[in-house]
């Protein structure tokens, strides 16, 4: 009997989060005695599209069973998710919805599908640990990801106090994009009299990015004030998130489940047994330390001056 085989095409290697997705997969695949290939797209979603359909066009006894993306584009590539479902190859989205999937779930006996964190739920843990820094209002710079962070925004504005203002920033999801970013900006005469009493982002490595920028100021008044401040990650991978949060470099992250595991047993199950999983799969996020427990430290923190 053949060896089931997948791919699971990621983002990019230098994301914590993003390995960890890999290693969850190859966890997985060893544990259901299935074969993975993981692939990376160095952050380009036409590098992405030419990998993906590579194996999509492959020889019939070459064909994977399935393939798991995290798609770089927010589209999560339609076409070749077509043409993956007409070759008879699974296909699941992780980290985002995708408009096709309801089609093509319709036309095609294969499975399709998405395991997605709960963006918007993200996005609301986030405004929370806003308001458990800034009871009383106050500013945050936000660095964003490159695309489809939407739900992640709105669920922050359903939480955050009133009083918080705003003002965003993109990054590429990795701490050398946040970096550049925050370093472009502080190079504007208008970042020397900005006045901010958070900065969050919308996952860890582009926080400690941020802290980075600030780091190699040469206004050392300047810089101790930046480097003061709450950061605020996202994604609470153990050896990374999870350890800044332990030091002290990040105020508080809100955790993700690597999903890339799941929706390989998901997919294995489904072609083995012939039930279809449902359409789409949210998975809860938490956060970091726990939102009382953040109330009481910056609390405490305040008192003290």
């Amino acid at each position: 009997m053949k060896k089931p085989r997948f791919v699971v095409a990621l983002i990019t290697q230098d994301n914590d989060y993003q390995i960890e997705q890999a290693t969850s997969a190859e966890e997985a695949a060893r544990r259901l005695g299935v074969d993975v290939q993981i692939v990376f797209a160095d952050n380009d979603a036409i590098q992405q599209s030419q990998q993906v359909l590579k194996f999509v066009q492959s020889s019939s006894d070459a064909l994977p069973d399935g393939i798991i993306i995290e798609s770089v584009s927010g589209t999560a590539l339609p076409q070749v998710a077509r043409a993956a479902a007409a070759a008879g190859i699974g296909w699941v989205v992780l980290n985002r919805g995708a408009e096709y999937i309801s089609q093509l779930r319709r036309t095609y006996k294969v499975p399709i599908f998405s395991v997605t964190a709960d963006n918007q739920e993200v996005g609301r843990i986030q405004g929370r640990q806003l308001e458990a820094l800034l009871p009383k209002g106050g500013a945050a710079r936000c660095i964003q990801g490159p695309s489809d962070t939407r739900l992640r925004t709105e669920g922050m504005e359903q939480t955050k106090p009133i009083g918080v203002q705003i003002k965003n920033v993109r990054g590429q999801w990795t701490e050398a994009s946040a970096y550049k970013a925050l370093s472009a900006w502080l190079r504007l005469s208008t970042s020397q009299q900005a006045h901010m009493d958070v900065i969050i982002a919308q996952n860890d490595a582009m926080a400690m990015g941020a802290r980075k920028a600030f780091h190699e100021l040469q206004d050392t008044s300047a810089r101790d004030r930046w480097l003061k401040l709450p950061y605020l990650g996202c994604d609470g991978v153990p050896k990374t998130g999870q350890a800044w949060v332990k030091s002290g470099s990040l105020a508080a992250t809100v955790a993700i489940p690597p999903l890339a595991g799941q929706a390989l047993g998901m997919l294995n199950a489904a072609l083995q047994t012939g039930v279809m999983p449902p359409d789409l799969t949210l998975v809860a996020p938490s956060s970091l330390p726990a939102l009382e427990s953040l109330a009481k430290t910056h609390a405490s923190a305040a008192a003290r001056g």
